[in-house]
């Protein structure tokens, strides 16, 4: 059998197994395997041969997976995803959102924009939306509701600052994303700060509008806060400023790699929270056991979706599809109108890290043909996906905040809140697809 054709194939059972919700990681396992199996042991004009083609599909199954899990910078990983578990036991999050809060506690809509700008604190110290959303969610949520917010408002601000984490850096997508591409995971941290402080100006003035067009909906705060509440406030989350500030400006310096930076938010926070006496040994546990648990998820999706890019690879599926764009001669504008609403598509069906992956083996070689940078090129794949945690219907973000907060918020109300959202983060989208320069100023001026 034509191993093009195999190619084919394999495509069509990976889309009927999803659409029959088998989990992504076994479905990408099991076809690309049994697929790799296949075009072993059938080869172009000779019979089918099971024993001569197990030993090298298994080979080439084993060598992927083993490659991708030793990888040096793969480490970083659990180690954000920890010290985002961390920073929620050690009440940075809380103590970030309480100084934002009083800030802004007499300005209409102030709880609301305080959550976002939470969100994007906790984003700068882990790398998970899910988590930031659940973690936020548990602390602005009933806040918001006892100073009587509404309850679209309440759920659907946390929702979307949630997806922060996807683009402000550390992120994990980013991290796979680059190990995929093979880019520099330290350059697209870097590309990442102003998409997603472009995207927190984004839902910040979605909120404005939403109060001044719907004032009950955010009542006025009736608390006298003095001049020194607030300063103590941000004086007290200092240990946030500090480890951002580091993370950040460590890798904008060159002083050292994403992988060291996750080292040492880890190292700072183990510090931090036991000297203050804010983290116990058993919140450790809970800590290390849920981050085993979440990348054990992760790594495998990855690993799946590493076996799945070298069967790709070998069916020769993807150099076609990028000679059919060359050959037709499409122009760049009408690809990345084509890759964009593909992803806005399966952003609505499929989780973000399964949407990526299976995406990048065709599209890569389609950018790089056209001369697109790969880093602008994986800005615009994050916010996309970050767009797709709250799409309905089954943006993630959404059921993760229905999970922490009462009953009586029901899903289709955070929907509700949510596409309001959605209007500013298509313009925010189109302006970094528009404007490459958004997202690569800071990348090409790092030490």
């Amino acid at each position: 059998m034509d191993i093009q054709t195999i190619g084919m194939l394999g495509f069509v059972a990976v889309f009927v197994l999803l659409a029959l919700r088998v989990p992504i990681a076994f479905t990408l396992v099991s076809v690309s395997t049994a697929c790799t199996l296949l075009a072993y042991s059938w080869r172009p004009g000779k019979e089918f041969d099971l024993a001569k083609g197990f030993y090298p599909a298994l080979g080439l199954v084993q060598s992927n997976a083993y490659e991708f899990l030793h990888s040096y910078e793969l480490s970083m990983v659990p180690m954000f995803i920890l010290a985002g578990h961390l920073a929620f036991h050690s009440e940075l999050t809380t103590k970030i959102y309480y100084a934002v809060r009083l800030l802004l506690a007499r300005v209409p809509g102030g709880l609301a924009v305080a959550s976002l700008v939470g969100c994007g604190g906790f984003a700068a110290i882990s790398g998970s939306s899910m988590a930031c959303a659940s973690s936020m969610g548990k602390i602005c949520v009933p806040e918001m509701l006892r100073y009587g917010y509404s309850k679209q408002l309440s759920t659907a601000s946390v929702a979307v600052g949630g997806t922060l984490g996807a683009l402000i850096p550390p992120s994990v997508l980013f991290i796979i994303y680059g190990l995929f591409t093979e880019t520099s995971v330290n350059r697209l941290f870097l590309a990442g700060i102003l998409p997603g402080l472009l995207s927190l100006i984004g839902y910040v003035v979605t909120v404005y509008v939403w109060v001044t067009l719907r004032p009950a909906s955010a009542p006025k705060v009736d608390e006298d806060v003095s001049f020194r509440k607030r300063v103590n406030a941000l004086l007290e989350a200092w240990a946030s400023f500090v480890l951002m500030g580091t993370i950040i400006g460590g890798i904008y310096g060159g002083i050292f790699t994403a992988t060291e930076a996750a080292a040492m938010s880890v190292a700072f926070l183990l510090v931090y929270g036991l000297a203050s006496r804010t983290l116990s040994f058993s919140e450790i546990f809970v800590s290390l056991r849920s981050t085993a648990s979440q990348t054990a998820a992760l790594f495998l999706i990855a690993v799946g979706a590493k076996i799945f890019v070298s069967f790709v690879s070998l069916s020769g599926v993807t150099r076609e599809f990028a000679a059919f764009i060359s050959e037709n001669q499409f122009e760049p504008w009408l690809v990345m109108t084509s890759i964009v609403l593909l992803y806005l598509v399966m952003g609505m069906f499929l989780d973000p890290l399964g949407t990526m992956l299976l995406t990048l083996p065709f599209l890569v070689p389609v950018i790089e043909g056209l001369g697109l940078d790969l880093i602008w090129f994986g800005v615009v794949v994050v916010k996309l996906l970050e767009i797709g945690l709250i799409s309905p219907p089954v943006g993630l973000n959404v059921f993760v905040i229905n999970s922490v907060v009462t009953r009586e918020i029901k899903v289709h109300t955070i929907f509700l809140g949510v596409t309001k959202f959605l209007v500013g983060d298509l313009i925010v989208l189109g302006l970094l697809v528009a404007f490459p320069v958004i997202s690569l100023l800071l990348p090409t001026t790092m030490f």
